[in-house]
């Protein structure tokens, strides 16, 4: 008679996703703080200018303002482990952060031409500052891109 041996499986078991204080120890959930920080960057130096690239600042201003807000969301429902009854959360959380990492690319792309057109466009009076604070917000928006893609990817590959 054979004996029942199981087989090995082909895929490691998923691990949990972790909830409380924990969620700063594990990757890729230890991004969303700095991806909060770094986007709560962008969206007050852009605001810290007179925009006068509405068409252009309007559209970081949506994607910085709505991204650090559900980002915001996302990380209390870790922190109270809001997650643990839903089976498709990584999912949810890849998808997230993927869709917001190419919105923050456009966004990021948009401000670098903000950026570029300040120098020109822009009162001759502000042009030091505006151009200081838009490349300042420039470089905080393309970091963040940054994080939300790492995020998603990792989450992706756990």
């Amino acid at each position: 008679m054979a004996s029942k041996t199981s087989m090995p499986s082909a895929c490691p078991a998923p691990e949990e996703i972790p909830s409380g204080l924990d969620v700063f120890r594990t990757i890729p959930y230890a991004l969303i703080l700095p991806e909060l920080i770094f986007g709560c960057w962008v969206w007050i130096l852009v605001a810290a200018t007179n925009v006068h690239f509405q068409l252009l600042q309007g559209w970081v201003m949506y994607v910085s303002v709505s991204s650090f807000v559900i980002s915001l969301l996302l990380l209390m429902a870790y922190l109270f482990g809001f997650h643990r009854n839903i089976q498709s959360w990584r999912i949810l959380d890849s998808l997230y952060h993927g869709a917001t990492g190419i919105f923050y690319m456009s966004a990021a792309v948009l401000q670098a031409n903000a950026t570029i057109r300040s120098e020109t466009e822009a009162p001759s009076e502000y042009i030091p500052l505006y151009y200081q604070l838009n490349a300042a917000a420039t470089f905080f928006a393309f970091i963040t891109t940054l994080l939300y893609i790492l995020h998603a990817f990792s989450n992706y590959y756990h």
